[in-house]
């Protein structure tokens, strides 16, 4: 092999730029856990996120079949999925996009991992928690509640929310225990369902579970349905984008995010 020619010195040279260091991209920062096998959070995350939010994204694997005790297996892997989220940088909240899993983990369990993980007194938001957020900004006080879960995942979202002041007055299920088959639902039979679900006895449905496509439907089924209609990642967004500091309404998605007031 011929000797590569010696190039000539070509020092780098300093620029003289004056300036100071700005807070990076994006006025507001979500750090998002998603599950290893989630498709649709973050596509969903894209589709209602503003121009000046980012999100960063960790994520923890999933057990299937979706059962309460392979849920619970979650929490001991929250701390290391927190610390690869933009380490030493900052993020304004963090986002566990698991409904069915802060039910058999429980909130506090789910926070207290995250915090641990080197991230002290950072807001941590959740699908189920932020829906019970929604629920009480819209006077919501009974739901009818729509899942892709088996019976014994809805009847444990069940006692979870009535156990926060909220009735569920009927439960529909696509009784599915895998989590990649959840998100190739398709939107219109999702659509469907919500239609198919919905009890007038309830004030608003909620659509229940991260992995499936239901936040692009949503103003087609409040259209239909005359009647709030809330889902797992457009509540885990809103909630987000309040704790970060974003308060501006957000079109398109719903009576729950085009409802956020700007901040004063």
């Amino acid at each position: 092999m011929s000797a590569q020619p010696r190039l000539p010195d070509l020092p780098t040279v300093k620029v003289s730029t004056r300036f100071e260091l700005d807070t990076g991209p994006a006025r507001h920062r979500v750090g998002l856990i998603a599950l290893d096998s989630d498709v649709a959070t973050e596509r969903d995350f894209h589709l209602m996120a503003p121009p000046d939010v980012m999100f960063h994204t960790s994520r923890i694997h999933c057990t299937n079949p979706i059962t309460v005790e392979n849920l619970r297996r979650q929490g001991p892997l929250l701390r290391d999925a927190v610390r690869l989220l933009i380490p030493g940088q900052r993020l304004d909240v963090i986002a566990y996009s698991c409904t069915s899993g802060t039910v058999a983990i429980g909130y506090e369990g789910v926070a207290s991992e995250i915090r641990a993980a080197e991230r002290p007194g950072i807001p941590v938001v959740t699908p189920i928690t932020s829906a019970l957020a929604g629920f009480a900004h819209l006077g919501i006080r009974s739901i009818s509640l729509l899942t892709p879960y088996l019976d014994s995942v809805n009847q444990a979202m069940r006692a979870f929310i009535e156990s926060h002041g909220v009735r569920v007055v009927n439960i529909g299920g696509f009784c599915m225990e895998d989590d990649r088959e959840m998100a190739c639902i398709p939107p219109d039979a999702i659509l469907d369902a919500a239609i198919e679900v919905l009890d007038e006895r309830a004030d608003a449905l909620f659509i229940s579970c991260t992995a499936i496509r239901a936040a692009e439907i949503i103003e087609r089924a409040e259209a239909a349905l005359s009647r709030p209609v809330l889902s797992a990642n457009q509540t885990l967004i809103w909630q987000s984008l309040r704790e970060a500091g974003y308060h501006a309404p957000v079109q398109g998605f719903g009576r729950l995010l085009a409802s956020q007031e700007p901040a004063p």
